[in-house]
């Protein structure tokens, strides 16, 4: 009989999973394992229908959660195979993964793993990072470009951004079910969900990022004085369609690119508002200059020392998002 991961190995790779951003930290995710065989599901009652009417970001953030768990994995000493939507008639169940023991766990492996607990979203202005060039080598290094497309945009773009930013948030302003869903999901936490006030920006702040989402309980204040714009490199994030496999896919290399950034010590801000409306989503387009659909955006740059510590984002607990027999359970 083939060796397999013990229950106590799942359990704290889908905690690292679950580590993974998601829109307004919602964690879409559950998991199930019956010893032999690990099965991701989307959860659609945590979809955001006003913000995500096509389920899209959905999808991108299990996919996220995914890579996590490939590399929580692989610092464990396992490798994963997948089997994509196995199940035609369920189209919430997004793979069966089974597992296959490492030859060998590398410091990369193990590095990996370690960023997904120093990894957050700064919402904050950035500095230009440093020795950008030669990270962008690397970073298409450990992705297949066949699936997703990586672009970085020209610095005359941010204009043509911060309008499409603006642009999407007056299309929205009279839209009383996307402002409930933004009131609900921020500001404060509901049931180990949501995102804390404190790691909003202020409209001061948003001013000098310039391309940020505009939230409704965003704090008071302007940190990070010393960074007077931001200077961030922004990628974007593009599939050739909009199938569900294309989103699961994209979330694993979005997973990868902000892992990869920060091992390198930059700071990461993912903006899926862009291409939340058809306009603003067009205006991306326009930018990356070739007919793939955009997904998916990052900023990346150096964050200074922070005067003050951030309140780390809620995680749900383990029993809210995995489900196996006692048989697999550790024991207690």
């Amino acid at each position: 009989m083939n060796e397999q991961p013990t229950g106590e190995t799942i359990q704290q790779a889908v905690l690292l999973a679950g580590r993974a951003p998601s829109l307004h930290n919602s964690q879409p995710w559950h998991w199930t394992y019956d010893g032999h065989t690990l099965r991701l599901f989307a959860v659609p009652g945590r979809m955001l229908p006003a913000t995500d009417k096509s389920g899209r970001q959905l999808l991108i953030s299990c996919g996220v959660a995914l890579d996590h768990l490939r590399a929580a994995m692989a610092a464990a000493g396992w490798r994963i195979h997948l089997a994509r939507f196995p199940d035609p008639n369920r189209r919430e169940h997004l793979t069966n993964i089974t597992f296959e023991r490492a030859r060998i766990v590398t410091e990369g492996d193990r590095a990996r793993a370690d960023a997904i607990l120093r990894r957050h979203t700064d919402r904050l202005p950035f500095q230009a990072p440093s020795g950008w060039s030669d990270f962008e080598q690397v970073l298409r290094s450990t992705f297949e470009p066949s699936a997703v497309t990586l672009d970085v945009l020209r610095d005359d773009s941010r204009p043509a951004l911060a309008r499409a930013s603006e642009m999407t948030a007056a299309l929205r302003r009279y839209d009383a079910g996307y402002h409930a869903e933004l009131s609900w999901w921020t500001g404060h936490v509901v049931a180990e969900a949501g995102v804390p006030k404190e790691v909003l920006v202020s409209p001061e702040e948003r001013q000098r990022v310039g391309v940020a989402r505009t939230f409704p309980a965003a704090p008071t204040g302007d940190r990070r004085g010393q960074v007077t714009d931001d200077h961030s490199v922004i990628l974007v994030l593009s599939t050739s369609s909009d199938t569900p496999d294309d989103m699961v896919r994209c979330g694993e290399v979005l997973s990868t690119v902000l892992l990869e950034c920060t091992l390198a010590g930059y700071a990461t801000c993912p903006l899926t508002h862009l291409t939340e409306t058809p306009q603003s989503r067009a205006v991306v387009r326009e930018l990356i200059r070739h007919p793939a659909l955009p997904q998916a955006l990052i900023r990346v740059g150096i964050a200074p020392e922070p005067e003050q510590s951030m309140p780390a984002t809620p995680r749900r607990p383990l029993h809210e998002i995995l489900d196996m027999p006692e048989s697999v359970r550790p024991a207690r």
